[in-house]
């Protein structure tokens, strides 16, 4: 499988920074992943192109963390987009673009910080397709 997560801006604030780029490293190990920034959420899709798409939306499907592995499972051997919104949401034509409309959370979530945890399900997903304890259930 391989990755790419495509988020509306850099992360600004410090700690979402270096937490992407932490867990960024450690997905590494088990995945190629592009990480791709862009200005608008019209650009979104452009950078998705070819590839399995799971939007994160607040009105997507919650799921656990081994729901969501074997969500994954099923685009084994596919190329995965993971597409995170700015502090405006998606536009709806991204939404409707979506393989799976994903929620991390009922609670909103500040953008930087909803890549961050999406970063680190990443992380524990593919440690547990690869057979490491990370996962706790």
């Amino acid at each position: 499988m391989r990755l790419r997560v495509v988020a509306v801006g850099r992360p600004r604030l410090a700690y979402a920074r270096l937490g992407v780029e932490e867990y960024a490293r450690r997905i590494q190990r088990y995945a190629p992943l592009d990480l791709v920034f862009v200005r608008k959420g019209e650009e979104l899709l452009p950078k998705a192109e070819g590839h399995r798409k799971v939007v994160l939306d607040e009105r997507g499907r919650l799921l656990t963390t081994e729901e969501l592995y074997r969500r994954l499972l099923s685009f084994e051997g596919e190329r995965v987009a993971f597409l995170v919104g700015g502090a405006e949401g998606h536009p709806e034509a991204v939404r409707e673009e979506a393989d799976l409309l994903l929620s991390l959370s009922p609670l909103t979530l500040q953008h930087e910080l909803a890549l961050l945890v999406l970063m680190e399900q990443l992380y524990r997903v593919l440690a547990l397709r690869a057979g490491h304890p990370y996962h706790r259930p």
